[in-house]
């Protein structure tokens, strides 16, 4: 008798569905139920997956042509230039290149780079308010990468200084001379003091020369500073 009582026992056991088969089988009733939703999310997460691959495929694509087109036409600027020196030549053989990268690759990591080093070939050249306007460009999509700020707000303060806007050339001195970055402080302040002197405000230029000199480290621009404060 206490055998069957165990075989009995087992027997409900075995006759019991595990959790996992149990959610399998719901699940397998609810999908035959509900069928056509079933086939249309599917579908869906299809489509937005193959859209996705879409979108990434034609920006990889974008940056390899903008890449090709930028890296042919500095190419094209080096082998000019280095026939007779000529910015002006140079400028001349690339610049429909530039353009055409700038008008159909503007989003892409080539594009933004060559609005620098284009605009250092039209400052080179003399094209001096084009420069200015990829230099402006440029710095609205640097973010917080310092050492390009400063090279770009440095270089639009030059475009300025020789276009005689003054006022202007100094604004953009002193947002590198009150960043936080030290990189090319020094070169703003120089150019600062100049300016000053250019105005006639002595105190304020012989500042900018006592910030040079009690700057920390080596600069090109420390014993000029000093041999000013000192006269």
């Amino acid at each position: 008798m206490a055998n069957q009582g165990v075989s009995n026992e087992r027997k409900k056991e075995l006759a019991q569905m595990d959790p996992f088969q149990g959610s399998l089988n719901n699940f397998v009733k609810w999908a035959a139920a509900h069928k056509k939703l079933l086939m249309i999310s599917t579908g869906a997460v299809v489509g937005v997956v193959v859209v996705f691959s879409a979108i990434m495929f034609s920006f990889k694509q974008s940056e390899i042509n903008a890449s090709e087109l930028a890296t042919k036409a500095y190419e094209t600027y080096e082998e000019q230039y280095s026939k007779d020196r000529d910015a002006r030549n140079g400028y001349d053989a690339v610049k429909d290149d530039f353009q055409t990268l700038f008008d159909e690759y503007p989003n892409t990591s080539a594009g933004r780079l060559a609005l620098i080093n284009f605009g250092k070939i039209c400052f080179d050249a003399k094209e001096y308010d084009q420069a200015f306007d990829l230099y402006s460009k440029a710095l609205s999509t640097v973010g917080d990468k310092a050492g390009v700020k400063n090279f770009l707000l440095c270089a639009m303060g030059t475009i300025c200084e020789l276009k005689n806007d003054l006022e202007q050339a100094k604004s953009y001195y002193l947002r590198v001379d009150e960043g936080e970055s030290s990189l090319l402080k020094d070169d703003a302040r120089f150019s600062l003091a100049l300016l000053y002197e250019k105005l006639n405000d002595a105190d304020a230029g012989r500042q900018m020369y006592e910030k040079i000199a009690e700057s920390p480290g080596s600069s090109m621009y420390k014993d000029i500073a000093l041999a000013r404060i000192n006269k």
